[in-house]
């Protein structure tokens, strides 16, 4: 919603279809009303959200209708001012749903969804096992991606011993000038940015015609099924000028976190001064706690062991947010209960989509026991009239009055609460 009214969409066209893409960067930052710097939610003595946090009124809009943080502009008559104390723009409370945030990351992270889901999409574009991905994400092995002088292929796996031979050879400081130049030397790299290189440079036209090439040549009825699923996703990035909507697959390795509304993630004041708070805090607090210290250990040029276990630590956290429940190891409350990420939120039959989008209560239901019907047809369902009455009763005043039996809807819900026997004349005609 806050997408569609930021973009000016004209909401009175009828449109055919609605198409999800991947987010890109510059999507995040235009959506977003500020970053989060700090990990804290509220103060302790004035429980008011704390400046640059996940709570912060800059960012998000005030916690009051029409009253900024310090107190400066207070009434509907200052509506749109933006305080030059505390920053925070004199608006309705309720904008608190819609804006959102973002962390700047300080190393590009992958989208769990995309490297854990089945089929794993980042497997299918590279052409590696989700085994073989995981090592380089977490931080346990080197992938080349800029070969030099050496023999090694563009995107082959290789140990820190070996990396570290071919580095001293064929490396950045190994080569002249000219070849430095010329980006022509040998680099390997791990984690997200690994990733992120090779999904650049891979080739998705070379790729997609390989594909098709395995497709018509292969015997193999199990080689032309992984074929045809990986050409699949790779026709998604393939750009050929037919598609409105452009999707980068660099787009699955995010470097700009996006921060949901505060009112999705409440904090709820309870008896005792204590609070109860969504348990997407505790996720983007961890995230914002080891991103903050990532930060600090790289401008203080921190040893590579130490960079490589805060960057693996990182993209944990990362995962748990997106997908607790896919981690191997969820992240834990205070009473060992694993902690409800952005997928937990959104599926199941208590999701976000089933229970709040698509779900509504109505005073019009029922409940029975399933029998069999031996004079039913196999098309047919046998309904008790009491049932009936109750689950079409806005039908049935309808029909009531239109028919001539009740005058106002008032007096046709009398007739069926007395269970009079006209209403079951209605009944047939109706049902």
């Amino acid at each position: 919603l806050t997408y569609i009214q930021s973009s000016k969409i004209d909401t009175t066209k009828n449109y055919k279809s609605v198409t999800i893409s991947l987010a890109s960067p510059e999507s995040v930052l235009q959506r977003s009303y500020g970053e989060i710097l700090k990990p804290e939610t509220i103060n302790y003595r004035s429980y008011k959200p704390e400046k640059d946090g996940l709570f912060c009124e800059k960012i998000f809009g005030p916690i009051k209708d029409y009253e900024c943080h310090c107190g400066k502009y207070k009434g509907i008559r200052y509506r749109g001012i933006i305080c030059d104390r505390c920053g925070v723009e004199v608006t309705r409370k309720k904008v608190r749903r819609d804006r959102t945030g973002h962390i700047t990351l300080a190393v590009p992270v992958i989208h769990i969804w995309f490297l854990k889901s089945i089929p794993s999409k980042l497997s299918y574009l590279t052409g590696l096992s989700t085994r073989d991905l995981e090592k380089v994400i977490y931080y346990e092995i080197f992938m080349v991606i800029d070969p030099g002088k050496s023999d090694r292929a563009f995107m082959e796996l290789i140990t820190e011993e070996e990396f570290n031979e071919l580095e001293n050879q064929f490396g950045y400081y190994a080569v002249s000038d000219e070849e430095r130049d010329n980006d022509d030397y040998f680099q390997a790299l791990m984690g997200g940015e690994a990733i992120k290189e090779v999904l650049n440079r891979l080739n998705y036209f070379e790729v997609k015609r390989n594909l098709e090439d395995v497709v018509k040549s292969t015997k193999s009825v199990q080689k032309k099924k992984d074929a045809l699923k990986r050409l699949k996703v790779v026709n998604e990035f393939v750009n050929d000028g037919t598609k409105k909507k452009i999707n980068r697959p660099e787009w699955m390795v995010a470097a700009i976190l996006p921060v949901i509304p505060p009112e999705l993630r409440p904090l709820v004041p309870l008896e005792g001064g204590r609070f109860a708070a969504s348990d997407l805090n505790d996720l983007y607090r961890r995230i914002i706690i080891r991103n903050n210290r990532l930060k600090q250990l790289m401008e203080i040029k921190a040893p590579d062991v130490i960079l490589r276990n805060e960057k693996r630590m990182l993209q944990e956290s990362v995962d748990a947010l997106f997908d607790n429940s896919r981690r191997k190891t969820a992240i834990r409350s205070g009473t060992r209960r694993p902690l409800k990420s952005l997928s937990d939120m959104l599926k199941g039959k208590q999701g976000r989509f089933r229970q709040n989008l698509l779900g509504k209560r109505v005073d019009y239901s029922g409940r029975s026991v399933i029998v069999v019907g031996p004079e039913l047809d196999l098309h047919e369902c046998g309904l008790p009239k009491d049932m009936a009455l109750e689950l079409f009763k806005p039908h049935m005043i309808r029909a009531l009055i239109e028919q001539g039996h009740a005058s106002t809807p008032r007096g046709a819900k009398l007739m069926i609460e007395n269970k009079e026997s006209a209403i079951y004349n209605v009944l047939e005609t109706v049902v």
